[in-house]
């Protein structure tokens, strides 16, 4: 096994499965990336599937056998771009909002005045118009490239930042490593389990699925933290969604995170919401939320507060800088990390280049839905209340460390008969859509979602 896979397994604190146990097959490049995409998520899917049949021993005494291949892991990097929708003409097209079209036109890297890269976020309405208002020009890629070759890097960066927006300063890996944030995330493990708290162990629920029976409170947006619920869901757990209806969302996003759950709406900024989602809590098993620090804290709803609520609590944090560092307070989103861990620098020639993929994104929701199935299967063991962290930059700088890869052309990716190998179709409150399957592979517990995607708010604040 490679010495990635072999450091997700370090995590689970219980040494390398037996050999025949985990098939990783295929090799990178998949797409025209200098990075490892796919097999960097083969590594940690293929550490989702031990740990689930972790888990699945515990329930029957029997193993699994696990599988991956890291051409189906790459695509579902890049799985809400593969999605499409019937349309009544009877035609399959892909789902994008104009507005994100423009967007991602201009979160691009732009020269700044001292000769660096500066790559500013614009993806959601509100974060477009606070960089909007920090570089006082149009909203179209020639205003914002001459507006930032205006500012020098540093001062750009913390304007932005002190304007609760986003952006990243395009940096080397070994400027990121000597950097202070870097510095810190260096130390740290790619996945966080911390104790918070005591409890008796708790045995897995009866069910023929690794977590049936597990109640998930998934209070996440765009990506990262849709990515780990889904993932849950794909074995089994009955994942609620929390979103408000004022909260700016992604269609297609949603769409494509959400396959296996059901959605409601509460309010963090209403008492008689959070005194609902509290009530929700003492009978929740994981509880997952993406918001910026300090935040959950205001609202009563830390890991300490909910471990004191609900103790064997599992409580996920996701967030774009990790915890404990200079930058830990910044949002940030996938073209952050890239830009802030040396991905996006390596990845170019002439000016830097993001990936032809959410690898940082997708590879974190895959890390946190990994470190909740082992503090799960410790709570079973053991007992405890847990804190799950990952981060996206902490993320990055694990597929950075996997090393370049050169590819021979300029469009790669996988071809039509492989995409529709791994596609299925399901019919919901979104029409009809035609989405990548789960891709791992389990000899016993294949992974399945067993609702389509609902419509935001569609379902009630309860557990079935």
């Amino acid at each position: 096994m490679n010495s990635g896979f072999e450091e997700i397994m370090s995590l689970r604190g219980r040494g390398m499965p037996e050999a025949a146990e985990v098939t990783i097959t295929g090799n990178d490049p998949v797409f025209s990336a200098r990075f490892k995409i796919g097999e960097t998520t083969a590594n940690i899917l293929a550490g989702v599937g031990v740990a689930v049949t972790d888990i699945h021993e515990m329930k029957t005494g029997r193993r699994q056998k696990v599988a991956i291949g890291v051409r189906h892991a790459a695509a579902t990097c890049q799985s809400s771009k593969l999605m499409t929708k019937l349309d009544p003409g009877g035609g399959w097209k892909v789902v994008q909002s104009p507005f994100m079209e423009h967007m991602r036109s201009i979160t691009q890297p732009w020269r700044t005045k001292d000769g660096r890269w500066y790559l500013p976020h614009f993806n959601l309405p509100h974060l477009h118009d606070r960089v909007i208002g920090v570089l006082k020009c149009e909203s179209n890629a020639d205003a914002v490239a001459k507006a930032v070759a205006q500012w020098d890097s540093h001062d750009l960066e913390e304007a932005v930042a002190a304007a609760r927006a986003c952006g990243s300063i395009v940096r080397s890996n070994s400027e990121w490593l000597a950097h202070p944030h870097g510095k810190m995330l260096s130390c740290k493990p790619l996945v966080e389990i911390t104790k918070i708290g005591d409890s008796d162990p708790m045995p897995f629920p009866k069910g023929d699925r690794p977590l049936s029976g597990i109640k998930v409170l998934d209070l996440t947006r765009i990506l990262a933290g849709p990515i780990a619920a889904r993932t849950l869901a794909e074995h089994g757990a009955d994942v609620l969604m929390v979103t408000a209806e004022h909260l700016p969302q992604v269609p297609e996003h949603v769409m494509d995170t959400s396959h296996g759950k059901r959605s409601c709406f509460l309010d963090l900024n209403k008492a008689e919401d959070v005194a609902t989602i509290k009530r929700l809590v003492r009978n929740a098993d994981v509880f997952s939320q993406g918001y910026r620090p300090g935040i959950m804290d205001e609202h009563g709803l830390s890991p300490e507060q909910l471990a004191q609520e609900r103790p064997g609590i599992i409580y996920l944090s996701i967030s774009a800088y990790g915890h404990g560092g200079p930058f830990s307070n910044r949002g940030g989103w996938e073209q952050i990390a890239q830009c802030a861990t040396g991905i996006c620098l390596d990845n170019g020639d002439e000016r830097p280049k993001l990936l032809p993929a959410s690898a940082c994104d997708y590879t974190t929701g895959y890390n946190g839905a990994y470190g909740v199935l082992l503090a799960l299967a410790r709570r079973a063991r053991e007992g405890g209340s847990y804190h799950v962290r990952v981060s996206l930059c902490r993320s990055g700088m694990y597929i950075y460390k996997q090393g370049h890869v050169q590819y021979p052309q300029p469009d790669m990716g996988l071809s039509r008969a492989e995409l529709d190998s791994i596609m299925i179709e399901c019919k919901g409150g979104h029409g009809t859509l035609k989405h990548l399957a789960p891709v791992l592979s389990l000899s016993e517990t294949k992974p399945y979602w067993d609702k389509p995607s609902p419509v935001l708010g569609s379902s009630r604040p309860e557990w079935l």
